[in-house]
């Protein structure tokens, strides 16, 4: 099959290098010539597990090319897919401005008949948008299909190599069953692939982020209680994830969810509730404790220094908004960071992958370490923000000779408050009495 894919970024480079290992012939296209000229130099523009390899493997076996000149990409391919992004606007709403451009430059080229496939996370009725924007400049057959993606950052090529299932929204026999050629391969065994209409497959993919971001903060709620109360939010967790179910994937408290799907989902899955006057209540608070779920984390901070940052010294674990990544949207380091800054608190900071992004939303107002023992020297506290590999079972000896008091809060529960109060550290952590 022909391919081409519009938008280099998580989903549009995952999805091109992926469908182009299966055999196809895909044209990953982006407007920015900068970012095409450094794929085509073998640079990738993000970190993502295998994405790299996947990416030179392919690009040797002239499967895999990359291009700004859209015009010609469309030409040559029988399927377009939609990757660019869908920002979100000042009200929560879904900014649908690239994708209806990208739609409009699709009809323009068209030379015949095209599947045109939505891949960014787009609200209910987009295709329809599409589909009078194709009208209005084309004569050729068309179809437009929806085609959620399910990525989760840092096991995305996974994700789209071995997915759990493909959803497919198309109105349309001929294009589904060109989708269907396209994902076959993807599924040795069983057949994963859903066949609904269009607009259940939009609402499919922010019904699903909206629900795990709901469980999410439903754990961080009940953690915030157990804090209250004495229980420990660990084994509470562990006796509702036995339960069939409920299983045990997104259940574990913390500092809320990030990133760039679930917030800017959640908000527009909201926003679309209004608009259709359906209040979305539940929904609405899951994004209420989300926000909130950091705060409560800087103030046992605050706390623990008597509400008095100033001369204080904070080392830093962790600042993309999770492990296996360098993506730092919507991460809890930028609210949190940002507030302790605000009260006078100097911090070091260290992750394996984020610094670029780190630097864009805190310049030179941190320390960047060069190591996790670097940041953690000298100061009056260690937060743990992301849950690294690499942090997990540390040197917490070397940790308490090397710091200025030996204090730790554990924004990700993963280490055992017990043995570490009898290594003599002052332990917080979330769901747990301290």
């Amino acid at each position: 099959m022909k391919i081409t894919v519009i938008g280099t970024g998580y989903v549009g480079l995952v999805a091109g290098a992926c469908l182009a290992d299966m055999g196809n012939s895909v044209i990953c296209v982006d407007n920015n010539q900068d970012k095409i000229r450094s794929l085509n130099n073998g640079e990738i523009p993000i970190y993502e597990p295998g994405l790299e390899e996947l990416v030179k493997s392919n690009v040797n076996e002239k499967r895999l090319k990359f291009s700004d000149d859209l015009a010609s990409a469309v030409k040559v391919s029988d399927v377009c897919f939609i990757a660019v992004g869908t920002p979100q606007g000042e009200d929560g709403s879904c900014d649908l401005q690239y994708v209806l451009g990208v739609a409009k430059e699709i009809a323009q080229n068209m030379n015949g008949y095209k599947v045109i496939v939505d891949k960014s996370t787009v609200p209910v009725g987009t295709a329809e948008k599409v589909t009078e924007i194709i009208k209005k400049y084309s004569d050729c057959p068309f179809d437009v299909v929806s085609n959620p993606e399910f990525l989760k950052q840092g096991n995305a090529v996974e994700d789209f190599l071995k997915p759990d299932r493909v959803i497919i929204g198309s109105n349309s026999d001929r294009a589904t069953q060109i989708m269907q050629d396209i994902y076959s391969p993807f599924f040795r065994t069983g057949n994963r692939i859903i066949i609904m209409d269009v607009k259940s497959a939009e609402m499919t993919k922010y019904a699903a982020n909206s629900f795990l971001a709901t469980k999410i903060s439903f754990m961080n709620e009940i953690a915030n209680l157990c804090e209250k109360v004495g229980a420990d939010a660990e084994m509470v967790r562990v006796g509702m994830s036995t339960d069939s179910r409920i299983g045990n994937k997104f259940l574990f408290p913390g500092l809320g969810y990030g990133g760039s799907c679930f917030p800017k989902d959640v908000k527009a899955l909201i926003k679309t509730g209004v608009e259709n006057g359906c209040e979305m209540s539940i929904i609405r608070c899951a994004d209420d404790v989300n926000k909130s779920q950091r705060l409560k984390f800087v103030d046992k901070v605050l706390s623990h220094f008597e509400n008095d940052l100033s001369g204080i010294k904070i080392g830093v674990w962790g600042l993309a908004f999770k492990p296996k990544t360098d993506d730092m949207r919507e991460a809890p380091a930028i609210t949190i960071l940002n507030s302790l800054l605000g009260k006078g608190a100097s911090i070091k900071v260290y992750d394996p992958k984020a610094y670029k992004a780190a630097k864009y939303y805190f310049g030179e107002k941190i320390t960047y370490c060069n190591s996790s023992y670097d940041a953690v020297e000298g100061t009056d506290c260690l937060l743990l923000l992301t849950e690294w590999n690499e942090f997990r079972r540390p040197d917490f000896d070397r940790i308490k000779s090397i710091m200025k008091a030996p204090v730790i809060f554990d924004g990700r529960n993963q280490y055992n408050a017990q043995r570490l109060k009898q290594k003599g550290f002052i332990y917080y952590s979330v769901g747990q009495t301290n």
